[in-house]
């Protein structure tokens, strides 16, 4: 039995708080994106503050869904960090990562998930 290779859904449109998703009717502010979906990114289950950033629990459903490539934006002013022990954990793993601006990490993983790359994002829609 072969396993069916899932895409990643596109990011459809961008604005201060807003992120729309090819595929959702609703607009997600916060968004965790992977192969085969998109669901809100709730800072308050993991407890993540810009400051020290994207945890490892952040990023480990878009890793459940088969990503290989992530992209982890930074936020519009760059205020949000990355730990770097999601950056450690996810070099452990042979996974590779972007961390950009949001407007660069939109447009990578867009790039990404067009050329069908099983790619995963957390997007951060303001600051």
């Amino acid at each position: 039995m072969s396993e069916q290779l899932q895409l990643s859904p596109k990011i459809t449109f961008f604005e201060w708080g807003t992120v729309d998703v090819a595929g959702y009717e609703k607009e997600f502010k916060d968004v965790k994106l992977y192969p085969g979906g998109a669901t809100k990114w709730d800072w308050k289950v993991t407890g993540t503050r810009h400051d020290p950033g994207i945890q490892i629990a952040d990023v480990e459903e878009v890793l459940e869904h088969g990503a290989r490539v992530v992209v982890l934006s930074r936020g519009v002013q760059l205020r949000l960090k990355t730990h770097p022990d999601t950056l450690t954990y996810l070099n452990e793993k042979g996974i590779e990562v972007f961390v950009l601006q949001t407007k660069e990490a939109i447009a990578k993983y867009n790039e990404l998930a067009e050329a069908g790359q099983p790619v995963g994002a957390l997007i951060h829609s303001t600051c």
